[in-house]
């Protein structure tokens, strides 16, 4: 059972803290799986709002891979929540998506997965875990060959 199932997609906020400067994984997937983002073009306009959301400083996005159905993104949270980041990245991506389309409705599953790092962890490890995912789900066998993809250590 996906973990963002609308029946438990709740308990994803339980004990939920987050705190500015601290990095965080994150992960949050469209709704009933759908592949989305086998569109180029539609995983471009997602795209597009994480790096709004780096340009006016609510994050600084370390790394992050859109995956056919998935997103995965690693940032140091800005002056903001991981609740409102969230919100209004999915919000504008679906706006963008479904104008795209010419369709309506909702494009994610309701919550998120949020993880923080450890003081010790290597940032730079979690990253190269996170752009894996393409490789290790089959859909490349470079990940120079995956489009939708970036990271700061490049």
């Amino acid at each position: 059972m996906p973990t963002n199932s609308p029946s438990n997609s709740h308990n994803l906020r339980k004990g939920r803290y987050c705190e500015p400067e601290r990095i965080y994984l994150l992960t949050t997937v469209t709704r009933h799986r759908q592949p989305l983002f086998n569109d180029f073009h539609l995983g471009r306009l997602l795209v597009n709002e994480l790096r709004s959301a780096h340009e006016q400083q609510l994050v600084a996005s370390l790394a992050w891979v859109v995956m056919p159905d998935h997103l995965h993104w690693l940032i140091q949270l800005g002056n903001t929540s991981l609740e409102q980041l969230m919100k209004r990245v999915k919000a504008r991506s679906a706006l963008a998506i479904n104008r795209a389309q010419g369709t309506s409705g909702a494009l994610w599953q309701a919550g998120f997965h949020d993880r923080a790092a450890r003081q010790e962890e290597d940032i730079q490890q979690i990253a190269r875990y996170v752009l894996a995912n393409p490789l290790r789900a089959g859909l490349i066998e470079r990940l120079a060959d995956y489009p939708l993809w970036d990271a700061i250590w490049l």
